[in-house]
């Protein structure tokens, strides 16, 4: 297995319409940022790119089957190999996965993975529609509807399991909306309070308006490499940013798409199967997940990601991380609810199984040096979301995976300030971060880490 290196990534501006470009144009328009960034022409760049992946969940919204081929073609890299993946809300992951798997496999020195998509072609609730045919259509869809209905029964036995209050859910929002106020790339660039976030309308009890990402219109592209497509583009002329950034550890996980058909494990499985390494090294934690089970609570249940744990420890264990919050310095995390950013820091080990509600008021996963209005108890650890996440940026879904792996490139490159004209976001001297890409209530989850080589 070969080493894997991100050299540049670029993205188009999300925005809840695009009418000025068609999805080919938006696609050429993230390519080209980030062919901009290392100073290769086109010409060049169709000559050295070995090849791609396409990343794009619904063809509804397009209206167009194969719309991978005619972005291939656009961006003149027809007739070199290429596929398209699909995985609902993980597809980006999927993608920068697959894009990883064909360099360091050697079939590839130079791949390309974009994803796109365009939602405003038809109307919002349509839009959810579609979206809603991502759970199981003869079962779930009929009695369920639309997701925000499941992510509320979700949150809700959150709560009721672990004490989870609606004020911790609008902790995320306010974080995430704040940071991507200086995120130029976002949709929704808005500084919120507390009180903005509870008073917003009310979709789906405990969930608001604005505890909900957004459909967006956008595009991501990044560009991975062998050591030997790194000489490539060096000898092509190409200025790659320095330092490297290398990708040590995937991750994935699936479950079963009705949450009905997933299993509740006693303690000793959940140790056995799912705990970390830390946490079975832990007596304080064996010893607080023993008192967890005897008072009823069984895992996964309905409120928490057995997918996102699969993935997160595989990816960890590649990478060789044992301390998820002391040995990440920042998690791109897939935020379609703040509701699920709180499930996903346990599963992700940011904190222990039960503790994500106060984990989100604690401070611990805020910016250091952003003021975000309010009285946060403990200095931050581990930056989440520090792009502004799904809730703020955006989620045009077949680009959402890739635009994470953009921005923590930037992040582990030191660029932030370069690509977004300051630096408010820039994670101080980032050595190490996570991106994590989540599907449905849960069915498919990646989990990716980069480095920073010194």
């Amino acid at each position: 297995m070969r080493p894997v290196y991100v050299v540049s990534g670029g993205v188009s501006k999300f925005a809840k319409a695009r009418p000025d470009k068609n999805f080919q144009a938006i696609i050429k328009e993230a390519y080209d940022y980030l062919l901009d960034d290392i100073g290769l022409d086109f010409e060049t760049a169709t000559r050295l790119i070995d090849g791609s992946v396409a990343s794009y969940f619904s063809d509804h919204f397009s209206r167009q089957l194969m719309a991978g081929i005619m972005a291939q073609d656009y961006l003149g890299l027809v007739p070199k190999p290429s596929h398209r993946v699909e995985g609902g809300g993980a597809t980006g992951g999927l993608c920068f996965q697959e894009a990883w798997k064909s360099v360091a496999s050697g079939h590839m020195d130079v791949c390309l993975a974009y994803g796109f998509e365009t939602m405003s072609h038809v109307e919002t609730w349509k839009g959810n529609e579609f979206i809603a045919l991502a759970s199981d259509v003869s079962f779930d869809y009929p009695v369920g509807g639309f997701y925000s209905g499941y992510y509320a029964m979700m949150v809700t036995r959150h709560m009721k399991e672990f004490g989870t209050t609606p004020e911790q859910l609008a902790h995320v929002s306010v974080k995430n909306h704040i940071n991507a106020y200086h995120n130029p790339y976002a949709q929704k660039r808005n500084r919120y309070t507390i009180e903005d976030i509870r008073n917003a309308p009310m979709v789906a009890w405990p969930l608001t308006r604005l505890d909900i990402c957004v459909m967006s219109d956008g595009a991501a592209a990044t560009l991975l490499v062998s050591e030997e497509g790194l000489r490539k583009l060096e000898a092509a002329g190409a200025q790659i940013p320095r330092p490297l950034v290398k990708i040590t550890g995937i991750g994935r996980g699936t479950d079963a798409m009705r949450m009905s058909d997933r299993p509740h494990v006693d303690y000793d499985y959940f140790m056995e199967n799912y705990a970390t390494q830390q946490e079975k090294d832990s007596d304080e934690t064996r010893a607080y997940y023993k008192k967890l089970w005897e008072h009823g609570t069984r895992y996964p249940g309905v409120h928490s990601f057995r997918a996102g744990r699969t993935a997160g420890n595989m990816a960890y264990k590649m990478a060789g991380v044992y301390d998820p919050l002391h040995e990440l310095d920042f998690v791109e995390l897939h935020d379609a609810y703040t509701s699920s950013e709180i499930q996903t820091y346990e599963d992700m080990g940011l904190c222990r199984y039960g503790e994500g509600g106060p984990f989100a008021a604690s401070g611990k996963a805020f910016l250091p040096n952003i003021d975000y209005g309010l009285d946060l108890p403990e200095k931050s650890e581990c930056a989440v979301n520090p792009s502004g996440g799904l809730i703020a940026c955006g989620h045009p879904v077949g680009a959402t995976g890739l635009m994470q792996a953009v921005f923590a490139t930037w992040q582990l490159q030191g660029s932030i300030k370069k690509h977004f004209g300051d630096d408010a976001l820039q994670v101080k001297d980032a050595k190490r971060g996570a991106i994590h890409s989540h599907a449905g209530t849960g069915t498919y989850v990646t989990v990716s880490i980069l480095e920073r080589e010194e």
